[in-house]
């Protein structure tokens, strides 16, 4: 193996994973990773001193490019923007793995989109890095003193609303197992004891296929929608499996013939599921799979 096949192996996860928490898009991080590496190719000619500074600086200044350029299309988005989910299981290409903690979770990705891409960067590399002020300040080409205010300013935005998930992974996926087993079983008063008196439901389709438009709140809306949503998965042929989704317990919807349609991602803090993100934009599902068509299932178009 050469030294630069080499890096590419050792340095893949770092690049993917600070593309993907500043993009909140697995096709959009991986066009970042393959220009940071076809970049790093070319500068290795002349030699590189430290591949893995490099290889950072690049991937977040591209990043921190594509977040400008994605900016416009985002503000187009055809109802509520959800990042493109990553499974922790064996069937999903290792490529479009990486660690799977709160720090992918989808209420945790949506926050940062409040964040400049300048603010973003700056934060996934301290909070989620664990780089040092000045190594941060020679990525962003910033100075340290402006780093750490930067830091300090994207940190107090989003603290108040960022997840806790207080509950341990047995728990989490405890409740998941009884959220399944109670919207399979139409089990009203059991689903609404597993939700959060404020619950959300949000739904990305992305305009591309049904979903709601608005976020639903509160524990008797959410469930009394989730058994109807269920009805009509049943009518459909409609597969559910609890899978890890990241790094929180979900549903991977499928159809009859096994094609992705969606996932479901479910926020557990403590003991009460608080929120649901439901996508189901097929275009944030082809790196998991054959996605199925929806809209053919339910017989309209999008």
């Amino acid at each position: 193996m050469t030294d630069l096949a080499q890096a590419h192996d050792e340095l893949r996860p770092l690049m993917f994973s600070i593309a993907y928490r500043m993009l909140g898009s697995v096709v959009e991080a991986e066009d970042v990773v393959q220009e940071a590496f076809l970049r790093l190719h070319r500068s290795s000619q002349d030699g590189v001193d430290n591949l893995e500074a490099y290889a950072t600086t690049v991937t977040t200044r591209l990043a921190i490019d594509t977040l400008r350029s994605a900016r416009v299309r985002r503000e187009r988005y055809v109802g509520p923007w959800l990042p493109e989910p990553i499974l922790d299981s064996p069937d999903v290409d290792p490529a479009y793995r990486i660690e799977l903690d709160d720090t992918v979770s989808m209420a945790f990705l949506v926050l940062l989109e409040a964040l400049s891409p300048v603010e973003r960067a700056v934060f996934v590399l301290r909070e989620v890095i664990g780089y040092e002020y000045a190594e941060i300040a020679a990525v962003v080409d910033k100075s340290e003193a402006n780093c750490r205010q930067i830091f300090a300013r994207a940190k107090t935005r989003i603290k108040d609303g960022q997840p806790r998930f207080a509950a341990s992974r047995e728990d989490r996926d405890r409740l998941a197992t009884e959220f399944l087993g109670a919207i399979r079983n139409g089990d009203l008063a059991g689903l609404e004891r597993l939700l959060a008196e404020n619950v959300v439901f949000v739904g990305d389709g992305g305009g591309r296929t049904p979903a709601v438009q608005q976020p639903i709140i509160g524990v008797v809306a959410v469930a009394r929608f989730l058994l109807g949503l269920m009805r009509q998965g049943d009518r459909l042929g409609v597969l559910l499996d609890l899978v890890q989704a990241n790094g929180q317990p979900a549903l991977r919807i499928r159809a009859a013939d096994g094609a992705m349609l969606g996932v479901l991602t479910i926020d557990v803090d403590t003991d009460r599921i608080v929120g649901l993100n439901n996508i189901l934009n097929p275009d944030k599902l082809g790196h998991l799979g054959p996605v199925g068509d929806l809209n053919t299932l339910l017989g309209h178009r999008a």
